[in-house]
């Protein structure tokens, strides 16, 4: 049977149209091959997301994004078409997530732990996850501020690393080296001087070792004179200062009741000391016994007589 060459033409143009359909449908994320069941999600934003994205679960895929949807709300209505040899929990959340820094984002589910199951065609829970752009914007931020920093400090650099400050480096090592040799003669210098006084420094030493010994000496001494002190202390304590203080306020009490008798008008001291007739009489006294001495003195004979023969007869 020959078959001419119009069929043969028709053929090929029926397998290649098949194929481009079969094609489309697949890069449109529908497996034309294996049976699969469809979910829904509503998102506000699918900024990255298209149709044939994976649909993830711990990294590894179940299935694709086959349809995208606007709604008059302006959400977007995503379906996914999973294997349908892969059960999904009731409480499985559909989250958006990005898969590098470019903004390219796929549906990572997080199955849950319920044992009841989504049937074909249900509707999962949506949730957005940050992109990675908007997880580094603070490091970027940071990032930004740190090169205007070291910008800065390479600018200061510049400005620093110019001709007269080198020179003045320069400048400021020779000064250091000039200042190290100094130094360095200074010491020799030192070296000699204490080399030639080695002799006044052990003697100076020497008396220092014994004033050392003198001053242990002392503080010996101190402690005895100290412990000595602490004894007399304590007898003192010890000893009965009351009733000497007792004996010492008594003997106030009596000075002081025998100076009271003095000034009273009581005794011939207090009258001697308080009576002004009788320290009148008594000056008067003084007196007329002091013109008796003046008299006696200028007139013996009137007073006494005596007589060598003992021829006298007047007395």
């Amino acid at each position: 049977m020959k078959i001419s060459n119009e069929t043969k033409i028709g053929a090929l143009t029926a397998v290649a149209i098949t194929i481009l359909i079969l094609g489309y449908s697949f890069l449109r994320g529908n497996d034309v091959f294996s049976s699969s069941n469809k979910f829904y999600a509503i998102y506000q934003s699918v900024d990255g997301l298209s149709v044939s994205k994976p649909v993830l679960v711990n990294g590894f895929p179940i299935g694709h994004v086959s349809k995208m949807e606007l709604g008059q709300s302006g959400h977007t209505t995503v379906e996914f078409k999973v294997d349908s040899k892969y059960n999904i929990p009731v409480n499985t959340v559909a989250r958006l997530v990005s898969t590098d820094l470019l903004g390219s984002k796929a549906i990572v589910f997080e199955l849950g732990d319920s044992k009841q199951y989504k049937e074909n065609k249900d509707t999962l829970q949506a949730d957005i996850q940050g992109s990675l752009t908007e997880s580094l914007q603070p490091i970027q931020t940071k990032a930004e501020n740190l090169m205007n920093k070291l910008d800065s400090s390479l600018a200061a650099i510049n400005k620093i690393l110019n001709p007269n400050f080198q020179r003045n480096v320069d400048r400021s090592f020779n000064s250091i080296a000039n200042s190290l040799q100094t130094l360095e003669g200074t010491t020799k210098k030192i070296d000699n001087l204490v080399g030639a006084q080695t002799g006044h420094i052990n003697g100076i030493l020497t008396n220092t070792e014994d004033v050392t010994a003198s001053l242990k000496v002392s503080a010996a001494n101190l402690n005895k004179i100290t412990g000595n002190f602490d004894r007399f202390s304590t007898d003192i304590a010890n000893g009965n200062i009351k009733q000497t203080l007792d004996n010492a306020n008594k003997a106030m009490a009596d000075l002081q009741a025998t100076t009271a008798k003095i000034n009273s008008n009581n005794g011939s001291l207090g009258l001697l000391l308080n009576d002004q007739q009788l320290y009148r009489n008594l000056q008067s006294a003084s007196n007329n016994l002091d013109a008796l001495f003046i008299d006696l003195k200028a007139n013996p004979k009137r007073y006494v007589h005596f007589s060598v023969f003992g021829g006298g007869k007047d007395k």
